[in-house]
């Protein structure tokens, strides 16, 4: 199958990016795990110090972005592989087009709103 609503339109790009993503997502869950490992007792002010510092605001877009990106592949072929005509009939392409176009949906205000979240009006605004 051509790859029409693939992320790169390639499937060795879009294997290479998926694998990217998921390292990044990896060493954010890292870095937030070592954050709370080593500050015992964390307040509100302490976690929004961490997070609205500059650079785990740019970590934590790149992460957002990679998110997008991952969730985005991985549901593109998990449409592409099952939702065929040769396992659903004649509907499976008018089905894969909603769901894919859900998906996007989803997706895009995911992404939207983790960006506020960090860049739009301040963490401790979104968080209270």
């Amino acid at each position: 199958m051509k790859s029409a609503t693939g992320l790169t339109s390639s499937g060795s790009r879009d294997w290479i990016v998926q694998r990217i993503s998921a390292v990044v997502l990896a060493v954010y869950s890292v870095v937030l795990l070592g954050f709370f490992l080593t500050h015992s007792n964390v307040d509100f002010y302490q976690w929004s110090a961490f997070m609205n510092s500059l650079p785990m605001r740019l970590f934590s877009l790149v992460a957002i972005l990679s998110l997008a990106g991952h969730a985005w592949i991985g549901m593109w072929t998990v449409f592409t592989d099952y939702i065929t005509t040769g396992k659903l009939g004649a509907g499976a392409s008018s089905l894969r087009l909603v769901l894919q176009t859900l998906m996007i949906i989803a997706i895009l205000v995911f992404l939207f709103w983790g960006i506020m979240i960090f860049w739009g009006n301040g963490f401790g605004v979104v968080a209270v």
